[in-house]
């Protein structure tokens, strides 16, 4: 599994098993192992991929011209190449790559030290920030066990009926990514998922039944994986991608109104329930046939799940409390701004407050209260909170200090000339590009990354071409998110193949049906219902 994936800090452990001594085939007379040698270690350490990064921004900075007067924005444009070519070749960690601004922008005279530090920790990232302690509190106390294990046995059926089971998992699955980042919702039920699987057999069965249990088990795989992602586009805590596009809209049109978490998810929700419901018809259509339930029968049960949730034992008083911790933010969450006559809660505070606020504020609440279990001991303490993943966190305010490089270099002034041929242009017809043209990005490195990428260019095109920037801004990070296709989409995608339960085929003949319902969902619901929550028939 693809280390990104756990957000656990790594050890050397390769160390310890690493002999002391040189090997009997390290001391060989082979000439060519020894001339291969340094080789090996320059491809091993990945120092190309390392070079690649100033290489190009150099040759950026040294051969394009981009005008008098407009020296900060090509270098914008190399330390852009510089950090993307890391972000994509994996040459240092994530998270190191996604802290090079904070010393290329000042060294490149894009912008001061003080402005791209800021970038890194506003109210937004206080929101992410905050969304993954309580992530760590709910597998912390196994509340995502239970929660799965007891709608998936309401959804069994007796005998199995394998599309409401289907319907049970990875219905569960969105739920719980709606609250929680996408990677870390995909580790919690992909352990859930297989561990169901386990029960099935392997080889001792009927050719037939072996051939219908292998169906079923890529459908629950694959629904584990989407499921996580389209639960995620229902909320802005759900992905990076939208908390990018509430950022870079608030950094690029400060003077707009806010995208706030009620309003994306009175946008995001019915988009990712027309998606869903493609999902579960997708996975029924494709892996369950009238002979799937027979063959599912005499392995899988209720009496198998409920045993296995009778076994974590009555809900504790822990558990209680940080569902009631985690209830409260969300209701704080989609009360802080309602509508022009109903303002919400945040007006006591005179606009002041965000979700971020809201969000840090529960999650101290779990470090005070009492888990009722040792005198002193607390919900949380932060050695609980190691698998902290702040390489997502670093990934973000990245993005952030990318968006306002672009403005504050001027190179956002250039885009917007040179994108100046396509005025005129019919705005559903290029919102449906944006998503196409994002979506296939997003196959090929992350989503956040592809997001960071293309906004800054959609909100020039908007503003260039005349139209409201949420009409492409909105799209470029939805496509984002339709990462179905291969395994290099997103983590989930690495979670999900990493199983051995799915192929690269599986994904592509899959996933791509719910890609295209995505992007004519997009295309419906932005210009309908898109413009009333987010006001587009307003002049930006």
């Amino acid at each position: 599994m693809d280390p990104r994936c756990s957000g656990h800090w790594e050890s050397s452990s390769d160390d310890v098993t690493r002999p002391l001594l040189p090997l009997h085939d390290d001391i060989t007379d082979d000439g060519a192992r020894r001339s291969c040698s340094p080789l090996r270690s320059v491809l091993a350490n990945k120092y190309l991929s390392v070079a690649a990064g100033p290489l190009a921004a150099a040759l950026i900075c040294a051969l394009v011209d981009l005008g008098a007067g407009h020296a900060a924005a090509r270098n914008m444009l190399g330390v852009l190449a510089w950090v993307f070519i890391w972000w994509i070749t994996d040459a240092v960690p994530l998270a190191v790559a996604s802290m090079a601004p904070l010393f290329l922008f000042p060294v490149f005279g894009v912008s001061d030290a003080d402005a791209v530090a800021k970038a890194y920790m506003d109210d937004v990232i206080s929101l992410v920030l905050g969304s993954f302690i309580l992530a760590l509190a709910i597998e912390h106390y196994n509340i995502h066990r239970r929660l799965a294990l007891n709608i998936t046995s309401l959804f069994c059926g007796d005998p199995v009926k394998p599309a409401l089971l289907l319907l049970g998992i990875c219905g569960t699955t969105f739920f719980i990514s709606m609250w929680i980042h996408n990677t870390p919702c995909t580790l919690m039920m992909m352990p859930v998922a297989t561990g169901i699987l386990q029960r099935l057999p392997t080889g001792e069965a009927a050719a037939a039944d072996a051939r219908e249990v292998r169906r079923f088990s890529k459908a629950v795989v694959l629904g584990v994986v989407y499921a996580s992602a389209i639960g995620g586009l229902a909320t802005l805590t759900g992905t990076g991608a939208n908390i990018i596009l509430v950022g870079m809209w608030s950094t690029y049109f400060p003077e707009q109104d806010p995208i706030t978490f009620s309003s994306w998810m009175s946008f995001g929700l019915p988009m990712a329930l027309v998606l869903f419901a493609a999902l579960w018809a997708t996975l029924c259509v494709m892996y369950c046939s009238k002979n799937t339930g027979r063959a599912l029968s005499a392995y899988l049960d209720r009496t198998h799940l409920r045993r296995e949730l009778s076994l974590l034992g009555p809900m504790a008083f822990a558990e209680k409390m940080v569902l009631a911790v985690f209830g409260g933010l969300i209701v704080l969450w989609m009360t802080r701004s309602l509508t022009d006559d109903i303002p919400g809660w945040s007006v006591l505070f005179h606009g002041n407050v965000g979700d971020g606020t809201v969000t840090i504020m529960m999650a101290t609440l779990l470090f005070i209260i009492p888990s009722g279990k040792n005198d002193g001991e607390k919900l949380m303490d932060w050695g609980k909170c190691r698998k902290l993943q702040w390489n997502i966190i670093l990934l973000l305010g990245a993005g952030f200090a990318i968006a306002d490089g672009f403005k504050t270099s001027g190179l956002t002034d250039i885009l917007s000339e040179g994108l100046g041929f396509l005025r005129g242009a019919p705005a559903l017809v290029i919102a449906a590009v944006a998503c196409v043209f994002s979506g296939l990005i997003t196959e090929f490195t992350s989503d956040d990354a592809t997001t960071t990428l293309v906004l800054p260019l959609l909100a020039e095109l908007g503003k260039t071409i005349g139209v409201h920037p949420l009409l492409l801004m909105v799209p470029g990070a939805v496509g984002a998110q339709l990462s179905y296709l291969l395994p290099t989409g997103s983590p989930g995608n690495v979670v999900g193949f990493s199983t051995g339960y799915i192929t690269i085929k599986d994904m592509v003949v899959t996933g791509m049906p719910l890609k295209i319902v995505g992007v004519a969902a997009l295309t419906v619901l932005l210009p309908t219902l898109g413009s009333v929550v987010f006001g587009m028939d307003q002049k930006v």
